[in-house]
């Protein structure tokens, strides 16, 4: 049987949990980003939305503007350039004098093979998921903690475990450094009242997945995993599922949660996962 996906991830949720606060997402656009905006918006949040194209940015606010009310602002960003990190921190506060949550969702990689991966594509894959989320971190942890505290949570992959990266060497060795950073800041985090955990999505139906990686990835056919059995739960994630756990980390029920990983991901890290390289590859 195939466990089909709740029709509303936030029903459990009050209406108003994230009243009178203030969440910053990055990548805030498209797929999980735009999902989590969605989330917090539908809560009462006030939103900053942060991401590379204009265009994706004033759809997402436009959106949640209709449909929520919600009072968004929107800074055009790379995280992978400091200057610019600190000008999204600076407009943030201008705006609202504050940040609750911030959700370090930015990131990207593709599948590679290591011989054939680049300087350029293992640099540039590893500056912006790890340096990325390195600057936001460190530009916005310490308004934060002069606010009084908040929640931070980071995007990392269930690659980032024992069973390594075999899709993707670039991000997973990124990524398991942005899980290291997340433990390691919760710890000098924790007394000033902010918590830092990461979320690790499994197989999840986002544009970006169908378009950029399910594609390479052959056995990654997202609507064929009912037969396959990639997943335990026999199907992908949705973006709202990811965006209900963030939801929970940043919410008054975890307040005394920090330094850990929330799998998201269908029971992906308990089956096989298919292998899309010829035998021998490297």
């Amino acid at each position: 049987m195939v466990l089909q996906p709740p029709a509303d991830p936030l029903c459990t949720f009050d209406p108003a949990l994230m009243a009178g606060t203030v969440t910053l997402v990055t990548g805030g656009g498209t797929g999980i980003g735009r999902a989590t905006a969605g989330a917090f918006a539908r809560l009462g949040s006030s939103l900053v939305l942060a991401g590379r194209r204009a265009d994706l940015l004033d759809e997402t606010a436009d959106d949640l503007r209709w449909r929520f009310g919600t009072t968004v602002l929107c800074v055009p960003t790379n995280i992978r350039e400091p200057a610019a990190v600190e000008a999204l921190c600076d407009a943030a506060y201008a705006e609202f004098g504050r940040v609750d949550t911030l959700v370090n969702n930015a990131g990207g990689q593709f599948p590679s093979l290591p011989s054939q991966l680049s300087d350029n594509g293992w640099r540039s894959v590893v500056d912006l998921n790890l340096n990325g989320t390195w600057t936001m971190l460190n530009r916005f942890m310490t308004p934060m903690v002069e606010g009084g505290g908040g929640a931070i949570i980071t995007m990392v992959h269930t690659y980032v475990f024992d069973r390594g990266a075999r899709f993707f060497v670039h991000s997973g060795a990124a990524r398991a450094g942005v899980l290291s950073l997340t433990r390691t800041m919760a710890s000098f985090l924790a007394p000033h009242g902010v918590t830092v955990n990461a979320i690790a999505p499994g197989l999840i139906d986002t544009s970006g997945m169908r378009e950029h990686e399910g594609e390479v990835v052959g056995a990654l056919e997202l609507d064929s995993l009912a037969e396959t059995g990639l997943t335990s739960t026999r199907r992908a994630g949705t973006p709202e599922e990811v965006a209900a756990a963030i939801v929970w980390l940043a919410s008054p029920g975890a307040r005394y949660i920090t330094g850990t990983v929330t799998v998201v991901d269908g029971g992906l890290v308990l089956d096989n996962w298919p292998d899309p390289w010829e035998r021998d590859a490297y």
